[in-house]
């Protein structure tokens, strides 16, 4: 069924943002840009409202006439767990409770790897294993996975929550190689979930078609994801005489990365858990 309402994409000021507005664009039509900071200058076809996520007034009226929405916006990076609670936390609950009182949706929620960063390279995932969050970051990711549940079953909403692993033009780093998502690949992956005919609450992983990848998308068959790209056509350029990384720091050991390692500390070898 088509959605003459605009699509709205929260975080458009970000770098992710300003590549895809342009190609949502011509792909939906009409699209209503929003971020705390200016993402000037609009483009043809687009709306852009400065607003700050911790306002549910501000985000009420931002969602209200909405269709689609790309909740991309919030904090990317380990802080404070303050800035964190307002913007990711409270900011998600926010765009969530509009979309459910105006009737928008559905919603590709921008959640990360972060959310599983604490599962070892070893590990290969798929969208039921637990979560393991890294950071108080991945912390906030996989609450907004949790809320995006609740509102599916509460209230018949439909989501994809997009662990993303590592998008950008070109991986520039051993780790993307298997967690590497183009940004071709990204686009790839809102279009199949705004094509799929339900969604419910869907986890899927943001990540490239890559040789070395830790994750499947086998358990989401509903959403026609099909990435093109690989991060295996830069492996001989990022390890050039191989890995020789140290493969039991933390920062090579967790999927996670440097969010794992930091402020990690070792549990003892006889200590209970996992």
């Amino acid at each position: 069924m088509t959605d003459n309402r605009p699509l709205l994409l929260t975080g458009a000021a970000g770098i992710l943002g300003r590549w895809l507005r342009p190609r949502l664009i011509e792909k939906y039509g009409a699209l209503r840009s929003s971020d705390v900071a200016d993402p000037a200058p609009p483009l043809a076809g687009e709306e852009i409202v400065v607003a700050e996520l911790a306002d549910f007034d501000a985000v009420d009226r931002l969602v209200k006439g909405a269709g689609r929405i790309i909740h991309f916006g919030g904090i990317s990076f380990e802080t404070s767990f303050d800035r964190i609670l307002k913007a990711n936390i409270a900011g998600t609950y926010n765009v969530f409770e509009a979309a459910r009182r105006h009737g928008a949706g559905p919603i590709v929620y921008a959640s990360s790897n972060h959310a599983i960063g604490f599962y070892t390279k070893d590990d290969r995932l798929d969208a039921n294993v637990p979560q393991r969050p890294d950071s108080l970051y991945g912390v906030s990711k996989a609450f907004g996975e949790d809320l995006a549940s609740f509102f599916a079953d509460k209230y018949g909403m439909d989501f994809a929550c997009l662990r993303i692993g590592t998008a950008r033009p070109d991986p520039i780093d051993p780790r993307h190689l298997s967690t590497w998502q183009s940004y071709e690949d990204l686009l790839r992956l809102i279009d199949a979930c705004f094509a799929a005919p339900k969604l419910g609450c869907t986890i899927l992983y943001g990540v490239s078609n890559n040789d070395r990848s830790w994750w499947s998308n086998a358990d989401a068959p509903h959403v026609a994801y099909r990435p093109q790209d690989n991060a295996e056509t830069f492996a001989a350029k990022l390890l050039p005489d191989g890995d020789k990384r140290d493969l039991a720091a933390p920062a090579v050991k967790y999927q996670g990365g440097p969010f794992a390692a930091e402020d990690y500390m070792q549990r003892p070898a006889d200590a209970p858990g996992r």
